[in-house]
C-alpha cells in the first residue's frame, strides 16, 4: 500500500510504500470466508440472492429524462372519461369526425411574401390534400374568411415571415374556429434535406398524432387532423407525422421503404418544420375582440423545466 506523506526535510510530498502485515491479510481472508458461509446459507434455505453475485447482470435502471418526469397536469385526458368523449363530440370538429365534411384547405401567406416562403406554402400544398395557395394581395383577414367559408373552405393556414423566413403559422378551422397561431422555426425545404426521396404523389398519406396528451393537447391535434381526409391510401406509403415532445410540435413527412418482407425502413420527403403553440383563439380569427381559450405567458408558465402543456 502505497501512503502520501510530507517530508520536512526535502519540502515536497514523496510516495512511502508500506506492506500489508500477516495480521491484516489474515483478517481480510477471515471475512471473505464468513461472505461465502453467508451466501451458502441463504442458497440452502432459499433466500433471494443478489443478480451479480449469481453472476447474472443486474436490471437496468430506468434513465431519468425531462419525459419520465413531467410535473403531472390535471387536465391530462383519460380514454374513458365520459366527459371528454362528450366534448370531442359536440365541439367544433364533430362534422368532420362524423364524416359530415370534406377537408379543404386554403393556404395563403402575409402581404408580398418573399420566394423561400412561397416555395414553402406550395410544398405544403403537395403534403395536405385538396389544399390550395393563394396569395393576399393586401386583403386582411377578416375580409379573406367570409370568402373561405362562401367557398365551402373547411380550414385556413396563414403563414407569416419576418426577414424573409417563414416565423408563424396561424390556422383557423372554417366556419366557426377555432384559431391557433404558432411560431414556427426550422423549415427545411426539400433541397435543404440530405438524402431526401422523389417527389410526394397525389396518394393522401396516413396521419400519425403522437404525445398530445392533455385537454389543450387534444384540441390542437384534432385541429391537425381535420386537415387530412379520413381514408388514407396506404398504397402511396406517405405519412405526415405530428409529434408532440415538450411542447415542440415537429413535423415530419416520410415514405416507406420495404426492403423485405421483415424489413422496413423511412425515407424524408420534406418540407420539415417545428411549432410552438403561442395561443388559442375560440371562433375564427379576430385580433382585436378575439376570445382566448389559452395563451403562452412565459413567465407565469414556464417556471418549470418539467411542466407542459400539451
Amino acid at each position: 500500500m502505497r501512503v502520501l506523506q510530507l517530508c520536512p526535510e526535502l519540502g515536497l510530498l514523496s510516495f512511502l510504500s508500506q506492506r500489508a502485515s500477516p495480521q491484516n491479510s489474515g483478517k481480510r481472508s477471515s471475512e471473505y470466508s464468513e461472505g461465502d458461509k453467508t451466501l451458502q446459507r441463504d442458497a440452502q434455505s432459499g433466500c433471494p440472492i443478489p443478480g451479480n453475485v449469481q453472476g447474472q447482470a443486474p436490471p437496468k435502471a430506468v434513465p431519468k429524462t425531462i419525459e419520465n418526469q413531467r410535473v403531472y397536469d390535471e387536465t391530462t385526458v383519460d380514454p374513458n372519461d365520459e366527459e371528454v368523449a362528450f366534448d370531442e363530440a359536440t365541439d367544433e370538429f364533430a362534422p368532420y369526425f362524423n364524416r359530415q365534411t370534406v377537408p379543404k384547405i386554403l393556404i395563403t401567406t402575409s402581404d408580398r411574401p418573399r420566394g423561400r416562403t412561397v416555395r414553402f406554402c406550395e410544398q405544403l400544398a403537395t403534403v395536405i390534400p385538396n389544399s390550395h395557395v393563394f396569395y393576399r394581395r393586401g386583403l386582411a383577414l377578416k375580409r379573406i374568411i367570409p370568402q373561405c367559408i362562401a367557398r365551402d373552405f373547411t380550414d385556413l393556414i396563414v403563414i407569416n415571415e419576418d426577414r424573409k423566413i417563414p416565423n408563424g403559422l396561424v390556422l383557423s378551422h372554417l366556419p366557426d374556429g377555432p384559431t391557433a397561431h404558432f411560431r414556427m422555426s426550422s423549415v427545411r425545404l426539400r433541397k435543404e434535406i440530405k438524402r431526401k426521396g422523389k417527389e410526394p404523389t397525389e396518394h393522401v398519406p396516413e396521419v400519425i398524432l403522437n404525445n398530445f396528451t392533455t385537454r389543450l393537447g387534444h384540441s390542437i391535434g384534432r385541429m391537425f387532423a381535420a386537415l387530412f381526409p379520413h381514408d388514407p391510401q396506404f398504397i402511396g406509403r406517405q405519412v405526415a407525422t405530428f409529434h408532440n415532445q415538450r411542447d415542440y410540435i415537429f413535423f415530419r413527412f416520410h415514405r416507406y421503404i420495404f426492403k423485405s418482407e421483415k424489413k422496413v425502413g423511412i425515407q424524408e420527403l420534406g418540407p420539415r418544420f417545428t411549432l410552438k403553440l403561442r395561443s388559442l383563439q375560440k371562433g375564427t380569427f379576430d385580433s382585436k375582440f378575439g376570445e382566448y381559450e389559452w395563451i403562452h405567458k412565459r413567465r407565469e408558465m414556464d417556471t418549470s423545466r418539467r411542466k407542459f402543456h400539451l
